[in-house]
């Protein structure tokens, strides 16, 4: 199986921590030259100097916030200036949780702002470049809301579900150019926006945050949350040449928790 990505470069967003840091590991230990985006600058750097370096890469990092479109822009218009994207990882916090009757029109807006326009945007970037290369990836990091939505995200549940939509229509559009789009659903997996779910459900019920974290187990084939390095293997596989017919699906990886094909 070919996973070689020697010779590739791969913006990886939100990579400072938890899954799109993990999945900038593993990209780089396939062989991928990486380029880090988030908003803090000590956390990139410390997360840069632990990509793997054994087939001579290049790593670099971008300071740049998402929701600030222009300046966005601005930085990748820079970049691929001076290199062609061959792999787009999307990778967005999600919005605050809450009942969807709850949550006001700035607050879809703003959710809609922060996740499919940006991704729109930096597609639209880095697409001219893999063209050119007759070599891409794009990869939504989304979430298994997608196939059932989730209970007090209802924010999250429509805009995600908009983000697969448009994946679908973009990966037929590109299909032609050796580019693939694809979403990566992740279930309940151990990183900061879990432990705010928790917190924010113990706050809610009155419960504990032990037995809010034993419910949601129990609801989860495996009977336990996932790792941010298991949610990377597919995002690495996803975009490497062995992927290169598998395009427009969106791919739980959650432990069996999603009922549905």
């Amino acid at each position: 199986m070919n996973n070689n990505l020697s010779g590739k470069n791969a913006l990886v967003c939100g990579s400072s921590k938890g899954i799109g840091k993990a999945s900038a590991l593993a990209l780089s230990r396939l062989g991928a030259n990486v380029i880090l985006m988030a908003r803090n600058s000590d956390q990139l750097l410390d997360a840069v100097n632990e990509l793997e370096l054994t087939e001579g890469q290049h790593h670099s990092f971008i300071v740049a916030d998402t929701s600030d479109h222009d300046g966005l822009q601005k930085k990748i218009k820079s970049l691929v200036a001076s290199r062609s994207i061959h792999i787009l990882i999307n990778n967005t916090g999600g919005p605050p949780g809450g009942a969807i009757l709850s949550a006001s029109s700035d607050d879809f807006m703003a959710a809609y702002h922060n996740h499919l326009i940006t991704n729109h945007i930096l597609a639209g970037l880095v697409v001219p470049g893999m063209k050119k290369a007759g070599y891409g990836r794009i990869i939504n990091i989304i979430s298994t809301s997608v196939k059932i939505p989730l209970k007090g995200l209802g924010v999250s549940n429509t805009t995600r579900g908009a983000v697969a939509s448009w994946a679908k229509t973009l990966a037929n559009e590109l299909a032609s150019f050796g580019i693939t789009v694809n979403n990566v659903l992740p279930g309940a997996t151990a990183t900061d926006r879990l432990n705010e779910i928790i917190e924010n459900k113990a706050d809610k019920s009155q419960k504990s945050k032990e037995s809010i974290i034993e419910e949601m187990k129990a609801e989860i084939p495996m009977a336990r949350f996932g790792l941010p390095e298991e949610i990377a293997a597919a995002v690495a596989f996803l975009a490497s040449p062995a992927a290169s017919y598998i395009t427009g699906v969106s791919m739980p990886v959650d432990g069996g928790r999603t009922g549905s094909l």
